[in-house]
């Protein structure tokens, strides 16, 4: 690898371990085995590294779970399947995921990042959407493929919040399904 692929590498390294805040450019060099000065070279700032490795981390993790939303097929059990491999592929990435709450904690101070996000969100809620179109309705207008996208996208974060603070009491696959099931059954038809 050459100074730049090795910055980027220390960089998720950092991130993972100590966070976007807390990771110095010295960290940096340390984790990448350059100088310091590679940073400012090849990325201009330590900002500008970290925001990099941070998006190439998440368009990672993004490929992961681009996986396992595709992995299940048409089983009848297909959203358990699913919610099962989201949590699976969070195991594998518990430390992108501290680092992703941390950056949403600073993202009034990131305007690099927050654009990151708004566009990635707006990809979220559209991926999110089509692995859970049913036979019922099967192609959705926009406007509920985005609500739906957008609910998914919500319980996606909130399941990984819980994940985070208190793994043992999270929500498993099978609990999600059973709750989204008794939540609907309780919400009257809606007109358009």
């Amino acid at each position: 690898m050459g100074n730049r692929e090795d910055l980027l590498a220390g960089a998720k390294r950092c991130l993972y371990e100590k966070g976007y805040a807390r990771t110095s450019i010295r960290d940096i060099a340390t984790a990448a085995g350059v100088s310091m000065a590679a940073v400012g070279y090849h990325f201009g700032s330590k900002e500008a590294l970290l925001n990099e490795a941070f998006r190439q981390a998440n368009i990672e993790w993004a490929d992961d779970i681009g996986a396992a939303l595709t992995s299940a097929g048409d089983a009848p059990d297909r959203f358990e399947q699913i919610w099962t491999r989201i949590i699976e592929s969070f195991a594998a990435h518990r430390a992108l995921w501290a680092a992703n709450f941390e950056v949403i904690g600073q993202v009034d101070h990131l305007p690099e990042i927050r654009e990151d996000l708004v566009r990635d969100l707006a990809d979220a809620r559209q991926g999110l959407a089509y692995p859970f179109e049913n036979d019922r309705d099967p192609t959705p207008d926009d406007r509920t493929r985005w609500a739906m996208g957008s609910v998914y996208q919500a319980l996606l974060t909130g399941l990984m919040a819980q994940l985070l603070i208190d793994p043992d009491h999270a929500m498993t696959a099978h609990d999600l399904a059973i709750a989204l099931k008794a939540i609907g059954a309780g919400i009257p038809p809606t007109s358009p």
